[in-house]
Protein backbone atom coordinates (compact mmCIF):
# COMPACT_ATOMS: atom_id res chain seq x y z
CA UNK A 1 0.00 0.00 0.00
CA UNK A 2 1.70 3.40 -1.16
CA UNK A 3 2.01 6.24 1.70
CA UNK A 4 -0.20 9.21 1.30
CA UNK A 5 2.88 11.68 1.60
CA UNK A 6 4.43 9.52 -1.12
CA UNK A 7 1.50 10.23 -3.40
CA UNK A 8 1.27 13.89 -2.26
CA UNK A 9 4.80 14.17 -3.34
CA UNK A 10 3.77 12.59 -6.62
CA UNK A 11 1.23 14.63 -7.12
CA UNK A 12 2.79 17.90 -6.63
CA UNK A 13 5.84 17.02 -8.67
CA UNK A 14 3.51 15.94 -11.60
CA UNK A 15 1.04 19.78 -11.09
CA UNK A 16 4.87 21.44 -11.27
CA UNK A 17 5.40 19.16 -14.63
CA UNK A 18 1.99 20.25 -15.99
CA UNK A 19 2.43 24.01 -15.08
CA UNK A 20 5.78 23.57 -16.85
CA UNK A 21 3.93 22.08 -20.04
CA UNK A 22 1.73 25.10 -20.18
CA UNK A 23 4.41 27.81 -20.37
CA UNK A 24 6.37 26.15 -22.90
CA UNK A 25 3.30 25.39 -25.09
CA UNK A 26 2.22 29.28 -24.13
CA UNK A 27 5.76 30.19 -25.98
CA UNK A 28 4.76 27.83 -28.62
CA UNK A 29 3.32 28.63 -32.28
CA UNK A 30 1.34 26.71 -34.72
CA UNK A 31 0.12 26.87 -38.32
CA UNK A 32 -3.92 26.17 -39.33
CA UNK A 33 -4.26 26.35 -43.21
CA UNK A 34 -7.31 25.58 -45.23
CA UNK A 35 -7.93 26.13 -49.20
CA UNK A 36 -4.52 24.97 -50.05
CA UNK A 37 -2.67 27.03 -47.64
CA UNK A 38 -4.72 30.18 -49.00
CA UNK A 39 -5.37 31.03 -45.88
CA UNK A 40 -3.30 30.64 -42.86
CA UNK A 41 -3.72 31.24 -39.49
CA UNK A 42 -0.79 31.47 -36.81
CA UNK A 43 -1.38 30.72 -32.84
CA UNK A 44 -0.13 29.98 -30.11
CA UNK A 45 -0.82 27.58 -27.30
CA UNK A 46 -2.84 30.01 -25.38
CA UNK A 47 -5.01 29.84 -28.50
CA UNK A 48 -4.41 33.52 -29.53
CA UNK A 49 -4.34 34.16 -33.32
CA UNK A 50 -1.13 35.83 -33.81
CA UNK A 51 -0.86 36.45 -37.41
CA UNK A 52 -3.82 36.30 -40.24
CA UNK A 53 -2.45 35.20 -44.03
CA UNK A 54 -5.01 35.64 -47.08
CA UNK A 55 -4.15 34.77 -50.43
CA UNK A 56 -5.36 37.77 -52.58
CA UNK A 57 -6.96 35.84 -55.14
CA UNK A 58 -9.48 35.37 -52.11
CA UNK A 59 -9.92 38.99 -51.83
CA UNK A 60 -13.61 39.54 -53.62
CA UNK A 61 -16.27 40.79 -52.67
CA UNK A 62 -18.42 38.15 -54.60
CA UNK A 63 -16.61 35.48 -52.52
CA UNK A 64 -17.15 36.78 -49.33
CA UNK A 65 -18.48 33.50 -47.83
CA UNK A 66 -16.09 31.14 -48.98
CA UNK A 67 -13.49 33.44 -47.29
CA UNK A 68 -15.30 33.36 -44.03
CA UNK A 69 -15.14 29.53 -44.91
CA UNK A 70 -11.54 29.40 -45.32
CA UNK A 71 -10.79 31.23 -41.98
CA UNK A 72 -12.57 29.58 -40.04
CA UNK A 73 -11.25 26.24 -40.97
CA UNK A 74 -7.63 27.42 -40.66
CA UNK A 75 -8.28 28.21 -36.92
CA UNK A 76 -10.40 25.33 -36.55
CA UNK A 77 -7.29 23.39 -38.25
CA UNK A 78 -5.02 25.58 -35.79
CA UNK A 79 -6.80 25.20 -32.74
CA UNK A 80 -6.92 21.22 -33.55
CA UNK A 81 -2.94 21.36 -33.80
CA UNK A 82 -2.88 23.09 -30.08
CA UNK A 83 -5.29 20.51 -28.69
CA UNK A 84 -2.97 17.79 -30.19
CA UNK A 85 0.36 19.19 -28.64
CA UNK A 86 -1.30 19.67 -25.25
CA UNK A 87 -2.51 16.34 -25.12
CA UNK A 88 0.85 14.87 -26.01
CA UNK A 89 2.60 17.36 -23.45
CA UNK A 90 -0.18 15.82 -20.58
CA UNK A 91 1.02 12.43 -21.92
CA UNK A 92 4.25 13.11 -21.42
CA UNK A 93 4.02 14.92 -17.51
CA UNK A 94 1.88 11.87 -16.28
CA UNK A 95 3.66 8.85 -18.45
CA UNK A 96 0.90 7.73 -19.90
CA UNK A 97 -1.46 7.14 -16.80
CA UNK A 98 -5.03 7.55 -17.96
CA UNK A 99 -6.65 9.43 -15.28
CA UNK A 100 -9.99 8.17 -15.87
CA UNK A 101 -11.47 10.70 -18.51
CA UNK A 102 -10.05 13.99 -17.17
CA UNK A 103 -9.58 16.37 -19.64
CA UNK A 104 -6.45 18.33 -19.10
CA UNK A 105 -5.28 20.67 -18.63
CA UNK A 106 -7.21 22.57 -15.88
Amino acid sequence: MMNIQGIMKQAQVMQKRMEEMQEKLAQEEVNGSSGGGMVSIVMNGKFEVKKLNIDTSLINADEKDILEDLIIAAFNDAKNKVDEKMQNGVKDVTGGMNLGGLKLPF
